[in-house]
């Protein structure tokens, strides 16, 4: 791993299991830095306060924003998320390299607070996968589901904007483009590489 501390935006589209290949990184890199976002949303019953979000009202959201304490701040399926801005800026000073789990229009923030942060964008291997993963959750509604493709189709239509794209077609293999990443590598999954950058055409076409 590269040894300048440094800061890593992931963004994906919802379906391609970003949550676990950033967690998965995480546990076999336990000196990286997972920043906690904050979101007005409801809690699901499976998540950790502190841990996964920092669960906060709408009105508390919006004085933090207002105070500028967020490094970037967007609004997902009608809830707000953000990143606190000085607990990225903490680890970065304490020498380690810190994970932003956002989406596009939070790491586009980022990219202009923070020009030097890296940014990766994730990728599902195919559409009919995302809607198979989106539907083995179990969590939404058929509406919610068709409307979380929608906007996932949207999403992806961002991924040129990253410095770098995986495609999470097997998890071991993401994580492993993700550590040559890190390691200042990962020029295979570099935006301008021509052979990804066909094979997302074929993804997004089809």
């Amino acid at each position: 791993m590269t040894t300048e501390p440094g800061l890593y935006v992931i963004a994906a589209p919802s379906g391609a299991g970003k949550t676990t290949l950033v967690k998965a990184l995480v546990e076999r890199n336990p000196e990286l830095r997972f920043s906690v976002s904050y979101t007005t949303r409801t809690q699901r019953k499976n998540e950790i306060e502190g841990k996964d979000y920092y669960f906060v009202t709408q009105q508390e959201f919006f004085r933090l924003r207002d105070a500028g304490a967020l490094l970037e701040h967007a609004c997902v399926f009608d809830n707000y998320y953000g990143t606190g801005r000085e607990q990225v800026e903490r680890h970065l000073r304490a020498g380690r390299h810190v994970i932003l789990e956002i989406d596009w229009q939070g790491a586009r923030q980022v990219r202009g607070a923070m020009p030097g942060c890296r940014t990766i964008f994730i990728l599902p291997p195919s559409r009919a996968e995302l809607e198979r993963r989106l539907r083995n959750r179990r969590t939404d509604s058929d509406s919610v589901i068709e409307r979380r493709l929608r906007d996932a189709l949207s999403d992806m239509s961002h991924w040129h904007e990253f410095d770098y794209c995986i495609v999470n077609e097997r998890l071991e293999a993401a994580v492993d483009e993700l550590m040559a990443v890190l390691e200042g590598d990962g020029t295979a999954s570099r935006t301008d590489n021509p052979a990804l950058r066909r094979r997302v055409g074929e993804i997004l076409s089809l």
